[in-house]
Order: structure tokens, then C-alpha cells, then sequence
């Protein structure tokens, strides 16, 4: 029991200096890895990796720079909670043997339901993915908000979503884990109701996760919306093509390089190119163009 409050309290801290801009305290690094340095690019395998199983998506990480990879449910690469303790310590070895870092799993996990089975249920879940993130040498598990359902109170729903991530924060800090809020859903992506449910949120390793939405652009305007919420920033950020729409990504870029912000960006494409190594050598080259000009 000692060890592991120990183990608990180590990781705490960690989660503290990854909550005020990544500082590394002394003997206490920031990121478990000690690779990071900087903004990183690296891939969610929504759909580019959708198909690939783990072997391949590893290797078409490597092929293209993304060093950072964020596991989807259901997909190909077959990284569930069915897999037997050896299984698990055999997709833990493949990411040790490669430069391509494991983040976690992208769940689809939330705490919004008015239905109190439903909500055991989502919260139960994250669990066991928190054990499987784990077990496969990786550092988090994203879940999210979906929506705010009508005829509930707004503020009830709010309180009853940070309620769910305190549990799930709690319980992912014996596993070394954090737990990464996506800035998702209807109403719940709008950073006013994010703000709100993280002024509630009490477990340092409950982390939010950008998620580059139109509502980001929402009066008061990008600016003000990314430093309402800033503080809680965890170590990845979903993007989408930096050459498809018009999300004012140099903007952001300069946002988060003010911050002097340290972790992962993320491609969430949702196109269909041909060739999906080559598209995501591009985004590599624009996301870098973008890393360049925010020192600038």
C-alpha cells in the first residue's frame, strides 16, 4: 500500500508540472519518455489508419514522421481490452522497439447520460481501457463529453460530467495514466461549457485535449476561448488537414507557442487521398511550416 501511494503521489506531481506548461521540476520529468521537446506531430487513426493493423501502422509512422500515434476503438490495429496479459506485453514491445511513441487509446467514453446504468457503464469502461493503457506501456486514455441532454438542467449535466471525470481521473492515477477530455459534442464543445465542467474537475491528471472545432471561433473569438481553458491543457491536441478549411491554424500555432507548449498535435484527417502515407508526409511538412512560423 505504501508503494503504491508513492507511485501515486509521483505521478501526481507529474501531472502538476504537465499542467503548468510542461516545466520539468528537478529529477522529475515531465514526460515519463524524456523525448519530449517541443510541439510533436503524430496521427489519431480515425481514418487515415482506420485499416492498418499494428504492424503496418507502425511502420507507416515511421515512414512519415508521425511519432506519436493515439489508438482508435474497433479498427484494425485490434489493440481491446480482449487481449490476454501477453498479448498486451507484445504490442507494449513492438512500440519500445520503434521510435513511434504509444499515447493511448481514443475512447468514445462519456459521462453525459441522464441514466444512471448508462453512466456505470461508461465510467466502468474507461476503467478497463485505463488498465489496457497501461499494460501497453502508454500514458492516457481520451474520453469525452457528447452533449447536454434536454429537459436536464444544464449546470446538473455539468456537475455530473466532472463528477465522472474525478472517478476516472482517481482511478487512472494508480495506473500512471492520464485521462485526456476531448473538446467534443453538441453544446459541450463550446469553451464556455468545457470551462465550466473543468472548474469543477479536482484530479490534476484530468487533462483537456484542443480539439480545433468552429465553435473555438465563437465570440468572445479564438483567443480569449483558448486562454479561458489553457490551464488545463493536457499533452495532445486533435487537428484536422492544415490545407483543408478554413480553421485559422497559424493563429493557434501562435497561440500555443506563446505558451511555450510541449506535446503531441495530432492529425485527425477525415479525407480520402489515394495515398494516406504521402498525405500525412505532407501535413508533416505543413505542420512544421507552422511550428517554424510561430516562433517567428
Amino acid at each position: 500500500m505504501i508503494e503504491k501511494d508513492l507511485s501515486r503521489r509521483n505521478f501526481l506531481l507529474k501531472s502538476i508540472a504537465a499542467g503548468v506548461g510542461f516545466v520539468a521540476l528537478p529529477h522529475l520529468p515531465a514526460f515519463p519518455n524524456g523525448k519530449m521537446s517541443g510541439m510533436k506531430f503524430g496521427l489519431v487513426t480515425y481514418e487515415w489508419a482506420k485499416d492498418w493493423d499494428l504492424p503496418t501502422l507502425i511502420a507507416n509512422c515511421e515512414k512519415t514522421g508521425a511519432l506519436g500515434v493515439e489508438l482508435r476503438t474497433q479498427h484494425a490495429h485490434a489493440v481491446e481490452i480482449n487481449l490476454s496479459p501477453s498479448q498486451r506485453e507484445e504490442v507494449k514491445k513492438r512500440f519500445a522497439d520503434s521510435p513511434v511513441t504509444c499515447l493511448g487509446y481514443g475512447s468514445n467514453y462519456e459521462y453525459h447520460s441522464p441514466d444512471p446504468a448508462k453512466l456505470k457503464e461508461n465510467i466502468e469502461g474507461t476503467k478497463a481501457y485505463i488498465k489496457l493503457c497501461h499494460d501497453i506501456g502508454s500514458t492516457g486514455i481520451k474520453v469525452k463529453p457528447n452533449t447536454l441532454p434536454e429537459g436536464i438542467p444544464k449546470e446538473k449535466t455539468i456537475a455530473q460530467i466532472a463528477t465522472s471525470f474525478n472517478a476516472v481521473g482517481k482511478f487512472a492515477q494508480d495506473y500512471g495514466q492520464l485521462i485526456r477530455v476531448e473538446v467534443h459534442g453538441h453544446l459541450t464543445q463550446e469553451l464556455p461549457v468545457m470551462k465550466a465542467i473543468f472548474d469543477q474537475v479536482t484530479e490534476p491528471n484530468v487533462k483537456i485535449c484542443w480539439n480545433c472545432n468552429p465553435e473555438d471561433l465563437l465570440p468572445p473569438g479564438l483567443e480569449a476561448n483558448f486562454h479561458s481553458v489553457k490551464k488545463w491543457f493536457g499533452d495532445t491536441v486533435h487537428v484536422r488537414e492544415f490545407n483543408i478549411g478554413d480553421y485559422p491554424y497559424p493563429e493557434l500555432f501562435r497561440l500555443f507557442g506563446g505558451m511555450n507548449y510541449e506535446g503531441w498535435i495530432l492529425m485527425e484527417a477525415r479525407s480520402q487521398p489515394t495515398d494516406r502515407v504521402a498525405a500525412l508526409k505532407e501535413q508533416l511538412e505543413l505542420f512544421n511550416a507552422l511550428v517554424a512560423q510561430s516562433k517567428g
